[in-house]
C-alpha cells in the first residue's frame, strides 16, 4: 500500500467544506500523555490490579480509595498542553475548514488548544460530581484532595470520565454521529480502531475522502483514501490552513 504525501492532504483539505477529525490516544501522547494499549503504555506498567480493572464502574464503586490512588497518579496529566495536532484543528474550525472535533481523549486539550465544537466520547477529567447532590467540582480539587474526595455534603466525587460497564451519553453520540455524517472529509487519527463502540462510528461517514493517520497500521488502512503511518502533529502540523 502506498502511503500519502503531505501535498495530497493539502489538497484535500483546501477542497473541503466540512471536515470531522476522529481522534484516538496518539493525539494525546505527543502531549506527553501516556496511552493504554501501547507498549510503554499504563497497561504495562505494575499496580495491584490491571488499569481495565481499576476504571471499571464495579471497581470505582467498591475499591473507591484504591481507583482514586491509580487516578490521581496516572490519569490526572494537568500540566500538559496542547500539540501541533490540537493547535491546528482549532485553527481548521476557526477558518470554517473543521466542523467538528470527536475524541476519545478525556484531556480537555482540544479545548485548550480553542476547539469549541468537541465531542468527548469518554468525558473528561476536568468535569467532577458530587454522586449525591451533583455539586461541580474541578480536577484540581480531585488532584489535592486525599484518599476519597467527598463534597461538602458527604458524597462521593465521581470524575465525568466514562468508565468500563458504563455507557456512552447519549446527547454526545448523537451530535458526534450528526457530524460525522453530514462531513465530506473524515481524519480518523491518533487510533488502532479497536476500541469499540467508539471505533463504529467511522461506519456512519457518507462524504468524499476518508485520511487515516496512525504511527501503526491499523485493520481500516485498505478502507482510507489517504494514510498515514507517522505522528498526528507531525503531519497536521504541516498544513496550511
Amino acid at each position: 500500500m502506498k502511503l500519502a504525501t503531505v501535498e495530497e492532504l493539502q489538497k484535500v483539505i483546501d477542497e473541503s467544506k466540512s471536515i470531522v477529525f476522529f481522534g484516538g490516544a496518539g493525539v494525546s501522547t505527543e502531549s506527553g500523555i501516556p496511552d493504554f494499549r501501547s507498549v510503554d503504555g499504563l497497561y504495562n506498567q505494575k499496580y495491584d490490579y490491571p488499569p481495565e480493572e481499576i476504571l471499571s464502574h464495579t471497581f470505582f464503586m467498591k475499591k473507591t480509595e484504591e481507583f482514586y490512588r491509580f487516578y490521581r497518579d496516572k490519569m490526572l496529566c494537568l500540566d500538559k498542553k496542547p500539540n501541533k495536532a490540537h493547535l491546528k484543528l482549532a485553527e481548521l474550525e476557526r477558518a470554517g475548514k473543521l466542523s467538528a472535533v470527536v475524541t476519545q481523549n478525556i484531556d480537555g486539550l482540544h479545548q485548550a488548544a480553542g476547539s469549541r465544537r468537541v465531542y468527548e466520547l469518554h468525558g473528561s477529567v476536568l468535569r467532577n460530581y458530587c454522586r449525591n447532590c451533583r455539586k461541580f467540582y474541578s480536577a484540581e480539587f480531585i488532584k489535592n484532595s486525599e484518599c476519597i474526595p467527598r463534597c461538602e455534603c458527604g458524597g462521593v466525587i465521581k470524575p465525568d470520565v466514562v468508565l468500563y460497564e458504563e455507557g456512552l451519553n447519549d446527547s454526545v453520540v448523537t451530535g458526534a454521529l450528526n457530524a460525522i455524517q453530514t462531513a465530506d472529509t473524515l481524519i480518523i487519527a491518533g487510533t488502532s480502531l479497536t476500541v469499540y463502540p467508539a471505533a463504529g462510528f467511522i461506519r456512519y461517514f457518507r462524504g468524499n475522502t476518508i485520511v487515516l493517520i496512525n504511527r501503526d497500521a491499523t485493520p481500516f488502512d485498505s478502507h482510507a483514501d489517504l494514510v498515514f503511518h507517522d505522528k498526528v502533529g507531525e503531519i497536521l502540523g504541516q498544513l496550511k490552513v
